[in-house]
C-alpha cells in the first residue's frame, strides 16, 4: 500500500515535472489562434492585430485561422475539442456569452469547457443606416420605424452576430419589431447598406469607422456612455435620446479546458505585454476602441466578463423568444 502511494506521488511528481518543462520551453512552434467568424470581420481584425504582437513577443507566430459557422459555436466547439498544449486557441467576442442561451443545445459547456486566458477590447457600436435614409437624428429615426415598421429593413450578419444582439437589444428598447435581412458576414451586410439594398444595420466602430468618414453611410448614436474619440461628433444613444441602449462588443482569449496553468499564465502575460504596444494601441483608436487593462487582461477578468454577460443577455434573448437552433 505504502509502496503504490509512493510509486504514484513520485509518478505525480515527475509528470509535473513535465508539465512545467513544456510551459517553460513553451511555445516551440506556430500556435493556431480560431476566430469563429468570417475573415475580414471586426472580430477577425482585432485578432490579427493581437496575434502578430504576442507572436513577436512569444517568439513564434501565431496563424490566425477562420472557422466561420453556426454564429461561432463551429469554432467556439473545434477548439474546445482541441489538444490542450497550447498551440490551439480561440479568439470569440460577446458571442461566447449569448450564444449559451441563443443555442439551447451546444456541443460543449460555454463556462467550463476552456480555461480563460484574458479580455482584449470592448468595442463600440454605432446604430447606423444608408446615407440617403430621411431621418436625420435618434429621435427622427425611432419615430419613423415606429411609423414604418413593416418597410424599414435592419440588416444583421446572422444570429449570435454582433449586429444581431444590438440590433435586437435596439428593438427591445424601442418596442418596436423590424424585418431583419440576415447575411453570411459583417462584410456582405455593410455592402449592402452602402448600396442602399438595406436601410438599417448596428455594428461594431472596427467596422464603420471607414465608412463614416468616407461618407458611404450614416450615424445616429454609438450605444457607448461616452463619445467615441474617433467619433466626437455621432452622440450617445443615451444623449440622442434613447436611455439604457449600451452594449460593447468585448473580445476574449481561450484555450481547451485542463491546458497547463503554467502555460495559460505565459500566453495571459504575453497578452498583456500586446496590448501595451504602441502599434496595437495605435490601429485600435484608429477603430474606436482601446485595449482592455491589464487587469482585466487576465484569466479572472475574463471569466468574470463572461460570468455576467451571460446573465446580463439571457433574460433579454428568453424574452424575445429567438433561439437559434
Amino acid at each position: 500500500m505504502l509502496k503504490s502511494f509512493a510509486a504514484a506521488a513520485a509518478a505525480l511528481i515527475v509528470a509535473s515535472g513535465f508539465g512545467l518543462a513544456q510551459a517553460q520551453d513553451y511555445p516551440t512552434r506556430p500556435i493556431t489562434m480560431v476566430v469563429p467568424f468570417a475573415a475580414g470581420g471586426p472580430t477577425d481584425t482585432v485578432t490579427r492585430l493581437v496575434a502578430e504582437a504576442m507572436g513577436k513577443d512569444l517568439g513564434q507566430q501565431i496563424v490566425v485561422e477562420n472557422v466561420g459557422g453556426a454564429g461561432g459555436t463551429l469554432g467556439a466547439g473545434r477548439v474546445a475539442k482541441a489538444d490542450k498544449d497550447g498551440y490551439t486557441l480561440l479568439l470569440h467576442h460577446i458571442g461566447m456569452a449569448t450564444s449559451a442561451v441563443l443555442y439551447r443545445k451546444l456541443p460543449y459547456d460555454t463556462l467550463n469547457a476552456f480555461d480563460y486566458v484574458g479580455l482584449v477590447t470592448e468595442v463600440p457600436m454605432t446604430l447606423v443606416a444608408r446615407s440617403d435614409f430621411e431621418p436625420t437624428d435618434l429621435k427622427g429615426l425611432i419615430d419613423y420605424v415606429k411609423a414604418n415598421k413593416d418597410k424599414v429593413t435592419y440588416a444583421n450578419a446572422g444570429v449570435g452576430a454582433a449586429s444581431h444582439l444590438c440590433g435586437m437589444l435596439f428593438m427591445s428598447k424601442i418596442e418596436t419589431p423590424l424585418t431583419t435581412v440576415p447575411y453570411k458576414g459583417t462584410g456582405p451586410a455593410m455592402t449592402d447598406l452602402v448600396g442602399k439594398q438595406v436601410d438599417l444595420m448596428c455594428d461594431q466602430t472596427t467596422n464603420t469607422t471607414n465608412q463614416l468618414k468616407a461618407g458611404k453611410i450614416k450615424a445616429y448614436a454609438t450605444t457607448t456612455k461616452a463619445r467615441v474619440p474617433s467619433l466626437p461628433d455621432i452622440p450617445t444613444a443615451d444623449e440622442a435620446g434613447l436611455p439604457g441602449f449600451e452594449v460593447g462588443i468585448w473580445h476574449g482569449i481561450y484555450a481547451p479546458k485542463g491546458t497547463s496553468p503554467e502555460i495559460v499564465k505565459k500566453l495571459s502575460v504575453s497578452l498583456q505585454k500586446a496590448l501595451k504596444d504602441p502599434t496595437v494601441i495605435k490601429r485600435f483608436a484608429d477603430l474606436g476602441t482601446t485595449p482592455s487593462s491589464e487587469a482585466e487582461a487576465t484569466p479572472e477578468g475574463l471569466k468574470t466578463k463572461l460570468t455576467s454577460e451571460i446573465d446580463r443577455w439571457s433574460p433579454v434573448i428568453k424574452a424575445a423568444g429567438v433561439y437559434a437552433d
